[in-house]
């Protein structure tokens, strides 16, 4: 099981946009939010660098996070992440606070096993397309996958694996997913045919090029001899 992501958090008396920007240019820190449960919502400021840190983590993004504050832990997950869209910097963070119990939306990733040893890539030499990488999932939060493991060695050439074909953790599901919906995942599929270069039809240019000219040159001869052929009959006739 991979490490739990912890944060340290320092409470918050300040709150306001005026404060908020205080926090980021004064103090280095990032404003933020704990709230959920039924309980109060909790001002709190992180660490730059442990938050900057801790985002470089897929896991970040879909994993119960741990924030530790004075004489106080909160599981949580994280809901919003805002950035400065011009200099990418942290503005501000929203967690919700979470049980083993609770139930939440999460996205994530699909990891595929076996590529290597597809049957339809090593046999016939086929292509396998990823049609979706991360998958929405329900499920608890003491139950969200690292990833959702789609094995596709047994994949033959034109096979496929759909969304509702997946197995998932226990008590998971894919919110609004239906025939209807049903997306595929993926694909192993035929290799795309190399284009030839046309160098025949190339060639047979030049030759039809080629005897353009000799006709147009056998065509200057004949009119020569045309006009000879008249000077002679008037000098005849003369």
């Amino acid at each position: 099981m991979t490490d739990q992501i912890i944060l340290n958090a320092d409470p918050r008396e300040r709150t306001g946009t005026n404060k908020a920007r205080e926090i980021r240019n004064v103090d280095g820190m990032v404003p933020a939010i704990v709230y959920g449960d039924e309980k109060e919502t909790l001002n709190i400021k992180l660490k730059l660098n442990e938050l900057t840190k801790a985002s470089e983590n897929e896991l970040f993004y879909t994993q119960v996070l741990l924030i530790k504050t004075e004489g106080s832990e909160e599981k949580v997950v994280l809901k919003e992440l805002q950035r400065d869209p011009a200099k990418g910097k942290f503005l501000h963070a929203d967690f919700q606070r979470v049980s083993r119990k609770t139930k939440l939306k999460v996205i994530i990733p699909v990891n595929f096993i076996n590529e290597e040893e597809c049957a339809g890539v090593k046999v016939d030499g086929g292509v396998v397309a990823k049609a979706i990488r991360e998958i929405e999932i329900m499920c608890l939060a003491g139950n969200i996958p690292e990833s959702i493991d789609i094995d596709i060695e047994n994949l033959n050439l034109g096979d496929s694996i759909r969304l509702t074909e997946i197995s998932l953790p226990e008590g998971s599901e894919i919110p609004g997913l239906t025939e209807e919906t049903d997306q595929m995942v993926v694909s192993v599929n035929a290799p795309k045919a190399v284009e030839e270069d046309p160098i025949i039809e190339e060639a047979e240019e030049d030759e039809g090029q080629e005897a353009g000219e000799a006709a147009e040159g056998t065509g200057g001869d004949d009119s020569a001899t045309a006009e000879e052929t008249t000077e002679e009959d008037s000098s005849e006739e003369g």
